[in-house]
């Protein structure tokens, strides 16, 4: 009889939430707040509604099967997907030490990892020449032992992508296993498992959907890098010229080039946010 009364004021106590929330959205809103609300979204939707407007979608087609379109598409995906590669490989056990254990200057080391979220891109790319290029702090001793110049090739892109994508990833991953319940690798350590089989097998499986919008988002955030690319990799077509710096190109020269780039472009950044709608538009 108890639990039915208690099921009883649950559902009450849902139909009265419910019925409280309708009554405060049939308020009206304050013109202050409303005004200014209309034209910031406005101000956000309206040069994505500008260029579906103008593009050539007569001669859409012909433009995205050139060959330089999809010579830069090949290698923006193939390059956006090898730096997601490197970014998990190296940012997700980074994520669970500033989530899972405690060391001096774990905050300032946090501040580093997040830093190239504000950092200009191409601020970026002039430290990454300056750090791994010809004659770069460790770039002159990669050349110099192993043979390795990083700097205006292939593999200066993915590492340029990988840069600045990482804290994307890192920052996801940390949140997800920040929320999740310690106790369960801990209970894991109790019976026999080592620290490194207890992130494998219980960890791991818990922080899945973490792991995988911060992946997406990595990705996405790759796909659209620009400064530090053309700093650190420059914009050669076929080797370095990723879409993005095909966009700028373009524009330049041809513009409807350039917006059919851009619809790309735009269809991959929808295509994210509806891989992410159950983590980012979800409402209580």
């Amino acid at each position: 009889m108890s639990k039915v009364v208690q099921s009883g004021a649950a559902t009450d106590a849902l139909v009265g939430g419910q019925r409280r929330r309708r009554v405060r959205a049939r308020r009206g809103v304050p013109l202050p707040l409303l005004v200014p609300g209309v034209l910031a979204l406005a101000f956000l939707v309206l040069p994505l509604v500008a260029l579906l407007v103008r593009a050539p979608w007569h001669g859409l087609p012909e433009q995205l099967t050139s060959a330089e379109v999809w010579q830069a598409l090949q290698l923006s995906l193939l390059s956006a997907t090898a730096a997601t590669a490197v970014c998990l490989v190296l940012g997700v056990p980074l994520a669970w030490l500033l989530a899972r254990t405690q060391f001096p200057g774990r905050g300032f080391v946090r501040a580093l990892v997040t830093l190239p979220l504000v950092l200009p891109p191409v601020v970026g790319g002039v430290a990454l020449l300056l750090a791994l290029g010809r004659n770069g702090v460790i770039g002159k001793w990669l050349d110099a032992w192993f043979g390795i110049t990083l700097p205006f090739t292939t593999t200066g892109v993915v590492v340029a992508e990988a840069f600045v994508a990482m804290p994307f990833l890192v920052i996801s991953v940390e949140g997800t296993l920040r929320a999740a319940d310690p106790r369960f690798e801990e209970a894991a350590t109790t019976l026999g498992a080592s620290r490194f089989t207890a992130f494998r097998r219980v960890t791991l499986p818990l922080i899945a959907p973490g792991i995988a919008a911060g992946a997406v988002l990595a990705w996405a955030r790759a796909l659209g890098e620009f400064g530090a690319t053309i700093t650190f990799a420059g914009n050669f077509p076929g080797r370095t010229q990723t879409m993005p710096l095909a966009v700028y190109l373009a524009l330049q020269n041809d513009p409807e080039a350039a917006i059919a780039l851009s619809l790309v472009l735009l269809a991959v950044s929808v295509a994210v946010l509806a891989g992410l709608r159950d983590r980012w538009l979800t409402t209580s």
